[in-house]
């Protein structure tokens, strides 16, 4: 699985994953600004830190070009926080698939992993911090 490969690599001296599931434009937002105060502080301090952003359940729609709120905000993010990764949930999307009759359009810089769950437990068994804002 992807998600062991980058929870194990160990390089960082912070590991922090934020989870959104909620489809709710100020905790999306809430969501991208803890991110970004935290990248921020930890940069400012000299230390490393990765944060990954893991979606699922209804907060699939924060990666989702279609209905996202947050898109603008999204895509400038990626130029200016490469630390910050984001996390699809596939058993999301094969539930929005057979809901909408088609495939959500997830942003291109989002990985696909199998469960956003089960993602947040590998990251939680590999000393990142999660948190739920």
């Amino acid at each position: 699985m992807a998600t062991a490969t980058f929870a194990q690599d160990g390089l960082a001296d912070h590991k922090l994953a934020l989870q959104i599931s909620d489809n709710n434009p100020q905790k999306m937002n809430t969501v991208l600004n803890v991110a970004a105060n935290v990248v921020r502080y930890y940069e400012s301090q000299g230390e490393t830190v990765e944060v990954r952003i893991v979606a699922f359940n209804a907060g699939l729609h924060m990666l989702r070009e279609d209905t996202s709120p947050v898109l603008k905000r999204l895509s400038s993010f990626g130029a200016s926080m490469p630390n910050v990764t984001f996390a699809a949930c596939s058993n999301t999307i094969a539930g929005m698939t057979k809901k909408e009759g088609k495939a959500p359009q997830i942003v291109s810089f989002a990985e696909k992993v199998p469960a956003g769950v089960v993602d947040l437990i590998t990251l939680d068994e590999n000393s990142w911090t999660i948190v739920r804002p």
